[in-house]
This record gives C-alpha cells, structure tokens and sequence, in this order.
C-alpha cells in the first residue's frame, strides 16, 4: 500500500486543528515556513495542502495578506447529466430549485463573431467562421456561481427564431429544446472537465480571490447526424461549488 503523499498528510493535520478549534473562522494561519517547520515540510508542500483546502472551502487566501480559515458555507450544488434538459426549463433552474435557491442569470449575445481557431475545431467549422456567441453568469440567491461562454454556428441557427439564446419565443430554453425548435435533434454531449486557476476577470465576475481554483468543463453539443451544434467554456468556482455526474443508465 503506497504513503500518503506528504500534501495530503499536512492538509489533514490543517483541517483537524480548524474542527478542533485552534484556528477559528477569519483567524490568519502562521507562515508556510513556520507549518513547515512544525510538521517537518518544506514550505511547497504546505502550498500544495493549503490550496487544496482552499479549492474545498476551508481556506481563503488573501492577495498580500496570507491564508485564513473561511467562513462555513454551503457549497452549491451543481448537477452534470444528459437527463437534465426538460421541455419546462433550464437545468440550472431545476438544480437551484431543489436547493430552494432563487436562479437567475444575466447573459450577452453577439451575432456574427468570427469562431477563433479552437472554438473553431470543436464546432467542425473554418476558423473565422460566424457564430453566435452567448455569455452568461448564472446567479443563486443573487451571488455568480458559475460563468459560461457559448458558441453556435451562425450557418445552423441563422434566420430562424432560436438565433438569440435569450430573445424569441424560446428564449432560455435551453440548447436541446432550441435546437428542438428547429428540426434539430441533440443525440448527446461531450464534457471534459479539468481543474485551473481563476482569470482576473472570472475571479472579479465570481467574487473569488485571484488565481482561485476552478473546474473549467468544455462541453459540445452533437445533433443525431454528428455534428456540433454548439460548443462551451463553461467555469465554476471550486470553493463555492460541488460538481455531481448524473449517469443515466439504460435497461
């Protein structure tokens, strides 16, 4: 049976003296050097525990001031599944109802954005291709929660009245119940989710410290035929959110 690597040891022996009350919500925890020195790490390995702690809630880091004990609280719950689109709303929606959270969203739409070389690739279009680009922050309790950024070929929706995500009679349906709309039948998505650090700008729109960590999910939309119909940069803030798979299974 392998060790326990030196990083996880020193984040359970952080997070058993915060349940143990020697550090309390707000307190300021010592020097990486002075944890380091007590537990016998060096001070890259006590980077590496706080940030986890930090990804998980426990700790808050403060930009030129150092790492304190965060204050209890909820992480929101968002639910990941092909069975989540309904023809009576958004997922997200669904999701912030059963926490008894109020949902809400504010989004930006361009049409005719020129697809840039990755987006591009995903959607199986030419590079500088027109899309219609859709940014949304999606908000529980009023507070940002997640930040998405979608992509559809201007060539599939054009002229039609789903080409604005958020106007028309569709408006906030959803991409499966859009596409629906116009003779599009989504078969099923692809979603790669990896861990990064917090832009500038997804940090201020989050209310999350700098270089926070957060789960960045590309998702791509396929119709029946095997093509993207649309593509996503979808970000939320690890500390604030928990990320759950539903995975239906067939019988």
């Amino acid at each position: 049976m392998s060790e326990q690597p030196p990083y996880l040891r020193i984040a359970d022996e952080l997070r058993q003296r915060i349940a143990e009350h020697v550090w309390e919500p707000g307190d300021r925890l010592p020097s990486r050097a002075q944890i380091g020195q007590e537990c016998g790490v060096g001070e890259n390995v006590v980077r590496r525990a706080q940030e986890l702690l930090i990804s998980q809630g426990v700790l808050e880091g403060r930009a030129g001031s150092g790492t304190y004990v965060a204050e209890p609280r909820e992480r929101v719950r968002v639910v990941r599944s092909s069975a989540r689109e309904q023809p009576s709303g958004s997922p997200f929606r669904q999701d912030m109802k059963a926490l008894r959270l109020q949902s809400d969203w504010e989004s930006r739409t361009d049409a005719k954005v020129p697809a840039p070389a990755e987006i591009a690739t995903r959607l199986g279009i030419a590079e500088g291709e027109p899309c219609v680009r859709t940014t949304y922050e999606f908000l529980a309790d009023g507070k940002p929660v997640q930040l998405s950024t979608s992509w559809e070929p201007y060539a599939v929706t054009g002229g039609t009245l789903v080409v604005l995500p958020e106007g028309g009679p569709h408006a906030g349906a959803g991409v499966v119940n859009r596409m629906a709309a116009i003779g599009v039948t989504i078969s099923h998505a692809v979603e790669q989710p990896e861990p990064r650090h917090a832009s500038a700008e997804e940090a201020s729109l989050l209310g999350i410290q700098k270089a926070a960590l957060v789960t960045h999910i590309r998702r791509t939309y396929y119709s029946d035929e095997g093509r993207p119909v649309e593509t996503a940069d979808i970000v939320v803030p690890a500390a604030h959110c928990e990320i759950v798979y539903e995975i239906p299974i067939s019988r």
